[in-house]
């Protein structure tokens, strides 16, 4: 649990709350709690901000290139900051600042553009394009960086301004990004607040804010957009996916089990759009389960600074309670854990890298999002009913297709009921495409332009053709 207690953090005034290493458990530094109250002084002031911010695309763009280079230049301070909050390894974590560089580098570059709109009328009509104002992203804690600059980046881009919250379990380097970046930017044009609920709640409710970004859980992502319709507020919500993997007749096992292995337990598994679930043919089904469980049974799991580290530990205690907890219920119903099934003997939140077999379809950790280091393989008999399980829960975020037939792959792969599906790969995103999930994972578009447009409006100007 957070401690509270006068805050010595740079900048900070009034009370703080401590942050753990969760290679540890215990508290290595602390950032400011801030009150609700005080979001009305810091939208106020983004507001403020966005009258000139908005007026100038040019100085936009200058700034967002200074602000990217300004990233890549304190990727030595970032970098370490982010392993000890987060946990992951920190090859990713330069991996996640390089991102977030790349991202505000490629939104700096892309700009609206008018349109005419032709109908035979003796009028020229052109659709232009205006930003929203304020915009409040609030991000959570598995890829702090990351998220925020897919967030702050096309809003900054398209011309308003950003309050960013991070995630309390992860403020301690989105604190020292928005430092960074500051030095690039106009003041208030991206402010960062830090602090425990209500503050999330009030900044996404709060009158002043134009757009609410949110990448997070259903039930929070259901209250944030309860919120946010207080003020009409245009909300875009992703709210994370149980992305299944469709291994068919023809897939290679050896060939893909490095890169199925990686696409669900890459950061531990804390990833929205990893495999989460792997539907593998009866016949193929106990090579499957082995691959998947020796490379479970040899990643090395260990401190995320540690040089040979290869998964860390799971972010925070709540979210380790929930891995032992779906992975218990499996076991209870019947499955086996062909590798891992326990937490780590150790200090921290270290779970061993599980395979679960022979696992009920309707437990929780087929029907829910682990978000953890646990994949369970189920058999399937026909393509249609691994199809139909694939599409059976209610999310819908990614999905993949594993095959040596391309061309069948594609075809099994159009009928996922998801927002992106990959073939022989999974979880890999491009700056220029757009993302977003389908049923219960999520509302609104990012990436690419859809993300600048989604931070826009069209205003429309009608001019006669003569005086």
């Amino acid at each position: 649990m957070a401690t509270r207690e006068p805050c010595h953090a740079p900048g900070a005034l009034g009370e703080c709350f401590a942050v753990l290493d969760p290679a540890t458990g215990e508290a290595f530094e602390e950032a400011p709690e801030q009150q609700p109250e005080e979001l009305d002084a810091v939208v106020g002031r983004a507001h403020e901000a966005w009258r000139s911010w908005r007026a100038d695309p040019v100085t936009r763009a200058t700034s967002l290139l200074a602000a990217a280079d300004a990233v890549e230049a304190a990727g030595a301070d970032l970098a370490p900051l982010l392993t000890r909050e987060q946990g992951k390894p920190l090859a990713e974590s330069y991996a996640e600042i390089a991102r977030t560089a790349a991202r505000l580098r490629y939104f700096a570059d892309l700009a609206p553009r008018p349109r005419p709109i032709r109908d035979g009328r003796p009028v020229r009509s052109e659709i232009r394009w205006r930003p929203l104002g304020p915009v409040a992203a609030i991000v959570p804690w598995n890829f702090p960086l990351q998220l925020a600059s897919a967030k702050f980046a096309p809003a900054l881009a398209a011309g308003n301004t950003v309050v960013l919250k991070p995630s309390p379990f992860t403020p301690l380097a989105t604190r020292v990004l928005g430092s960074v970046i500051a030095t690039a930017l106009p003041e208030d044009v991206l402010t960062i607040v830090t602090g425990h609920e209500p503050l999330g709640a009030r900044l996404a409710s709060h009158p002043g804010i134009r757009h609410v970004t949110f990448t997070g859980s259903i039930p929070t992502g259901r209250a944030v957009a309860e919120g946010a319709a207080a003020s009409l507020a245009r909300v875009t919500l992703e709210l994370g996916g149980n992305d299944a993997a469709v291994l068919l007749e023809d897939v290679d096992v050896e060939r893909i089990a490095d890169r199925l292995f990686w696409a669900a337990f890459r950061n531990c598994g804390q990833v929205c759009m990893a495999v989460k679930r792997v539907y593998a043919p009866a016949r193929l089904y106990s090579d499957v389960v082995e691959a998947l469980a020796q490379r479970a049974k040899t990643a090395v799991v260990g401190a995320g600074l540690d040089p040979g580290t290869q998964l860390g530990p799971v972010n925070n205690a709540p979210q380790l309670a929930r891995v032992e907890r779906c992975t218990a219920q499996a076991l209870a119903a019947g499955a086996r854990a062909v590798a891992g099934g326990h937490r780590l003997d150790r200090p921290g939140y270290f779970y061993a890298p599980t395979i679960l077999a022979d696992v009920p379809p309707d437990s929780p950790v087929v029907t829910e999002e682990q978000f953890g280091p646990v994949l369970p393989v189920l058999p399937y008999g026909s393509t249609d009913e691994a199809v139909e399980a694939a599409n059976g829960t209610s999310f819908g975020l990614g999905g993949s297709v594993w095959g040596t037939d391309l061309d069948r792959a594609e075809a099994v792969a159009d009928r996922l009921e998801c927002g992106t599906a990959w073939i022989n790969h999974h979880a890999e995103l491009s700056l220029a495409q757009p993302f977003a999930g389908i049923k219960e994972s999520g509302v609104g578009v990012a990436g690419g332009p859809w993300g600048l447009y989604g931070n826009l409006r069209p205003f429309v100007v009608h001019r006669p053709e003569e005086a």
